[in-house]
C-alpha cells in the first residue's frame, strides 16, 4: 500500500490521490497539515526521499520567503522548520515501503506505482 502525505489545500495533491483511485491502487492519506509529522517521522521521510530538508522545503511559499529565505541553518534545523510549519513541505509525497518521491510530475508517479 502506498502512503500519501497530503495536503488538501493542493490542488497537485488531489489530483495524485485521483489517479491513484482511478488506477485501482490502494493508499493512505496522511493529512501532514491536520496531523504534522514528527521530528522522526520526517527523517524517516526525508531518508526515504533521498533529499536534504531545505530541499523539501517549498521556496515559493510567503511564508518562506519572509522567515527563512536568508537564513543559513544545519539539517536539524531544517527539519524542525519544517515540522513547525508543515504547509512549506513539497507535496504530495508518496511512499512505497523504504523508498518515497515527491509526487510531481504525474509521468514520475506513474513510474513509482508500477516498479
Amino acid at each position: 500500500m502506498i502512503k500519501v502525505l497530503h495536503n488538501n489545500s493542493c490542488s497537485k495533491s488531489r489530483a495524485i490521490l485521483e489517479h491513484l483511485d482511478e488506477n485501482n491502487v490502494a493508499f493512505e492519506i496522511i493529512d501532514f497539515i491536520e496531523h504534522p509529522l514528527t521530528v522522526v517521522e520526517m527523517k524517516t521521510v526525508l531518508k526515504k526521499l533521498h533529499m536534504s530538508a531545505e530541499e523539501l522545503i517549498r521556496k515559493s511559499e510567503p511564508l518562506f520567503k519572509e522567515k527563512f529565505a536568508n537564513q543559513t541553518l544545519s539539517e536539524d534545523e531544517w527539519i524542525d522548520v519544517l515540522v513547525e510549519n508543515p504547509s512549506l513541505i513539497q507535496r504530495p509525497i508518496l511512499i512505497k515501503g523504504e523508498v518515497a518521491m515527491v509526487g510531481r510530475p504525474i509521468e514520475n508517479v506513474k513510474y513509482f506505482i508500477d516498479n
